[in-house]
């Protein structure tokens, strides 16, 4: 799968590239198993050589997609954790590449489905690989942490359960870390785009 096969990446496709992202809900709930509680095993026991064949599939794919945009970007592979990190980077003078980003990272959301869809199209294999452009994910992750802070602030405050607004699984696993490790619950509830999670005394 190349990036003329897919939808165009760019501000007036953001919905339909959203709606794509997120039709494999099942591949989205399996991936935050680990953060609910289950061992992430299959994490743990990918070879490194398949993570790394991953990380050039998926460069080659956002290199071909950059030049068709004739967007400016560097892409860094790193392999940590039973996943392939990709970042794409750009000087202060590059140009477009917040546009996939898009609003509240949901153009960069759909961006890394299409890209593991690309890897599972060259290798047979589902990827994990988590994508970021210009740092997004890194300023993001700091978000998540303030959200789940408060979050068992209130718990700890009022004793109701809180609810937090819908995000990815990966971003679910954030919170999810971040709330037990200041010894508090969550679990996630919800379908599709609409799940979220709830944090709690128990």
């Amino acid at each position: 799968m190349t990036p003329a096969e897919t939808t165009a990446v760019n501000g007036t496709d953001d919905s339909l590239e959203w709606e794509n992202a997120h039709e494999d809900g099942a591949a989205e709930d399996a991936e935050e198993t680990a953060a609910d509680g289950g061992a992430d095993e299959e994490a743990d026991e990918t070879p490194v050589s398949r993570l790394e064949e991953e990380g050039d599939v998926a460069a080659d794919y956002l290199e071909e997609l950059l030049d068709i945009a004739d967007i400016d970007g560097d892409i860094d592979i790193e392999v940590r954790g039973g996943r392939t990190y990709l970042s794409v980077i750009g000087d202060e003078s590059a140009e477009g590449l917040e546009t996939l980003v898009g609003s509240g990272g949901e153009v960069l959301e759909a961006l890394q489905e299409l890209t593991r869809l690309a890897v599972l199209s060259q290798t047979g294999t589902r990827s994990r690989l988590v994508l970021d452009i210009n740092g997004y994910r890194g300023e993001r992750t700091k978000y998540l942490h303030s959200i789940a802070e408060d979050a068992v602030a209130k718990v700890k405050a009022d004793g109701a359960a809180v609810h937090l607004e819908p995000m990815s699984s990966y971003e679910r696993k954030i919170v999810h870390d971040v709330v037990a490790d200041l010894g508090y619950a969550s679990e996630s509830e919800g379908e599709g785009a609409k799940r979220h999670i709830v944090v709690s005394t128990d």
